[in-house]
């Protein structure tokens, strides 16, 4: 065999190869040199998705609220809030406005089993702590980018949405269980309670409750939260958790600082379930783990089943 042959068929053998390879792709980022391409999947799979979703007033109503299974609401700059919504049950048709993501995302999902995090973007310096995390990284532009689209109702940067369904991503109910959240019938004791406040320096959440819906209706800088249709947005629990909010290294292009949330620890809380109000004990002992909520005697304090929201607050 002539040697011009044989390099024609080891040519060959390694194209097929590639072919039949798993779905993964060389990313480069706009502007990055060669050395800083970067592999991204393009099939995705997730046991919960989560996806950043933005919360200033341009951006409601926002999409696919209604449908996660949790929600956090945390602190970003400016003393703004973001939510990061986490589907493990059912994936709604659209997502958003989807934002940024922030370095207190990468601590508080690694306590879900394989999460997918969708997003749109996030500090350059972030980008390759994102890569290194324990998680399927989705973001709006490279091998993903064609499960978002822009609306043209309202302006931009409040008008990127996602198509989970595009992701490729299959989330299951089992996938919430290593949160360390725990559901069950109502405990005994707590403070009857129907409304309650949580601010930031910047944005307000109030949730009050509504006795005929079992539910918490949510208000955000005291607009009342609705989907597009209109429905009022509700929680079946609700939990106020009391953490250490520091500034990070990371700053907007303002010069505001990016706050870190940090969920590892423990610490107090307060959790609204069944129009009553608990005190309870939180801990995460580590970041793999999930997060236990404990009465002050010390057993588990149950959630009522449907959607929880956190609202992390400064302890």
């Amino acid at each position: 065999m002539t040697s011009r042959r044989r390099q024609w068929r080891a040519a060959t053998a390694v194209a097929l190869l590639a072919a039949l390879a798993p779905a993964c792709t060389l990313e480069e980022r706009p502007g990055a040199g060669r050395d800083e391409k970067r592999p991204v999947r393009t099939a995705a799979e997730g046991r919960v998705l989560a996806v950043k979703i933005d919360n200033v007033r341009p951006a409601r109503p926002q999409t696919g609220l209604d449908a996660a299974d949790v929600v956090y609401a945390e602190q970003v700059e400016a003393g703004l809030s973001r939510l990061m919504a986490v589907y493990a049950t059912r994936l709604p048709p659209a997502v958003g406005p989807v934002r940024s993501a922030r370095e207190t995302d990468l601590e508080l999902l690694r306590q879900f089993d394989r999460p997918a995090l969708a997003f749109s973007g996030a500090q350059n310096k972030l980008l390759p702590l994102i890569d290194r995390a324990p998680l399927r990284s989705l973001p709006a532009e490279g091998a993903t980018e064609k499960a978002y689209y822009r609306s043209d109702d309202r302006p931009a940067p409040h008008n990127l949405y996602l198509r989970p369904a595009a992701l490729g991503v299959r989330p299951e109910p089992s996938g919430l269980k290593s949160t360390g959240f725990t559901f069950g019938p109502r405990p005994s004791g707590g403070t009857p309670l129907t409304r309650h406040t949580v601010t930031f320096p910047s944005a307000r959440f109030t949730f009050t409750w509504v006795d005929y819906e079992g539910r918490w209706h949510i208000a955000m800088d005291d607009d009342t939260a609705r989907t597009p249709e209109g429905k009022a947005l509700s929680a079946a629990t609700v939990v106020v958790q009391r953490v250490d909010v520091k500034d990070s290294r990371y700053h907007d292009s303002s010069g505001n600082s990016s706050p870190l949330t940090r969920t590892v620890g423990s610490g107090t809380a307060e959790v609204l379930r069944d129009g009553r109000s608990y005190e309870a004990r939180w801990e995460r002992r580590t970041a793999d783990g999930g997060t236990a909520f404990t009465t002050p005697d010390g057993k588990p304090l149950a959630f009522a089943q449907g959607p929880v929201w956190v609202v992390f607050t400064k302890a």
